[in-house]
């Protein structure tokens, strides 16, 4: 399915219903504007329960911290999402629970994310989003929802989510 978003990014997976993730469903959306990038990721994550990790890949500059800004409102924090490129891992804590944000831009081994994220990698209480996930497919859940973020003509952005139960 594919959609067009456009005025804040309100038909960002509404239409999808409740039931979006069920199975392997595919979406692909289009972002002209970072706020719309920012309103894709609040809808994805409104429909996420506890315990979810979403694996995010795309290019630099291609809108994957924004997307996660996008997550953080979804859970109703009111913490701005920074890229944790020298940390790892940022904690954002959200009513829903908290928001575990990891950056494997720069982590040099499977090893050093494990013990650095190791509890978070497994949050049941909790929902994980890596940013450069195909760095290190092996971390990965084969359960996570998978989002791949690519520049399109005129400065939009394609945003492909794929979801397993």
């Amino acid at each position: 399915m594919v959609k067009i978003l456009g005025d804040k990014g309100k038909r960002a997976l509404a239409r999808a219903g409740p039931c979006a993730m069920v199975g392997r469903v595919e979406t692909t959306l289009t972002t002209d504007t970072a706020e719309d990038t920012v309103a894709a990721g609040r809808a994805l994550a409104a429909r996420l329960a506890p315990g979810t990790t979403v694996a995010i890949d795309g290019e630099l500059g291609a809108g994957k911290t924004h997307f996660v800004r996008g997550m953080i409102e979804g859970w109703d924090g009111t913490e701005r999402a920074t890229s944790p490129t020298f940390t790892l891992l940022h904690e954002y804590a959200t009513p829903r629970g908290p928001v575990f944000h990891l950056d494997l831009y720069r982590a040099q081994s499977a090893e050093e994310i494990w013990s650095a994220a190791h509890d978070e990698l497994h949050a049941a209480d909790g929902l994980t989003v890596i940013e450069w996930a195909g760095r290190f497919p092996a971390l990965i859940p084969p359960s996570a929802v998978r989002v791949t973020i690519t520049h399109a003509a005129a400065g939009r952005r394609a945003i492909q989510i794929t979801g397993a139960p």
